[in-house]
């Protein structure tokens, strides 16, 4: 009876194969759930943090040196060429503000040391997705089956323009780590060079544009006021002039110029358009008597032609 004859090297050669296949396509899953994700890291090894969305990180000044960091295609890269001790990063999403803390530490890798496989965050309540899935996979796909335009629609509690405005207010007055995610929200270019000077033409102030942001058809403009006068202004929304969906003061009162109360911000909201399309055109005023007659003009005209009669 002959007995099969197994190549034991072959075999072994493919299972290690395999074996170093999924190694390599190993992703940790960590859930962001507002709790700071502890992601170690190993002196002189890069490791790779998939998030999915187009984000900023904010590197302590005492570690930026050790820490060299890359953010590409919704995944950020990390890399230590020192020993770092516990140090927390921020993760802002470019498009809604939004927050991810990260707790990382970097060691000398021990010998023998698998190196660490890379990480992929989640939001608490979605689904992890697939090695391999595309960005927006695992969550538009309740969206399509719902709707075969791919568009999803949302349904808000709150009015668009008070969370426009309160959104605005965050990003200008609180500490970054504070502000609240607003889906959908996009950061508009905002156009400096249109004059603000028919927006309250009856009071001393001067008005620059800061900054805009848009929601759905809804767009929010920050206006920073300052005062020109030596008094008091009491602000009231009836003396802007403009076609605004709603206007909203930061402070109800301009102290005298020179004064710490002397600025504040109004947050104007419009909606189809943004804020350079709904202010009113600048008027030139007419001085009727620039076009009349000079006396001096019509005494010179009268001796030319008493000249001309003699």
């Amino acid at each position: 009876m002959k007995h099969p004859v197994f190549k034991l090297p072959g075999l072994l050669a493919v299972a290690a194969a395999v074996v170093m296949s999924s190694a390599a396509q190993a992703v940790e899953i960590l859930r962001w759930e507002r709790m700071p994700l502890a992601v170690p890291l190993k002196v002189g090894q890069e490791r790779v943090v998939f998030i999915d969305k187009n984000v900023r990180v904010g590197v302590p000044a005492g570690v930026s040196e050790r820490l060299r960091v890359q953010s590409a295609g919704g995944a950020v890269y990390l890399r230590a060429s020192e020993p770092i001790e516990p140090t927390r990063l921020q993760l802002q999403d470019a498009d809604t503000g939004a927050l991810i803390l990260l707790d990382i530490a970097a060691e000398p890798p021990k010998d023998g040391e698998a190196e660490l496989e890379p990480v992929r965050i989640v939001e608490g309540n979605s689904t992890p997705a697939r090695y391999g899935d595309q960005p927006g996979d695992a969550d538009d796909a309740p969206a399509r089956a719902q709707d075969p335009t791919g568009t999803r629609a949302t349904r808000r509690e709150t009015p668009v323009p008070v969370v426009l405005t309160r959104y605005a207010a965050q990003n200008l007055y609180a500490p970054l780590r504070t502000v609240e995610p607003l889906p959908g929200v996009m950061r508009v270019n905002l156009r400096r060079d249109f004059d603000l000077g028919t927006l309250m033409p009856t009071l001393p102030v001067r008005a620059v544009a800061l900054a805009s942001w848009r929601l759905e058809d809804q767009w929010v403009t920050a206006v920073r006021l300052t005062n020109s006068s030596g008094g008091w202004i009491t602000l009231d929304p009836r003396v802007l002039q403009g076609d605004f969906l709603t206007a909203t003061f930061q402070h109800e009162a301009l102290g005298p110029r020179g004064t710490p109360e002397d600025t504040t911000v109004l947050y104007l909201v419009t909606r189809g358009h943004g804020l350079a399309q709904s202010l009113l055109p600048a008027i030139n005023r007419f001085d009727p008597a620039a076009h009349l007659p000079q006396p001096e003009a019509e005494a010179t005209t009268a001796s030319k032609e008493s000249r001309h009669a003699q």
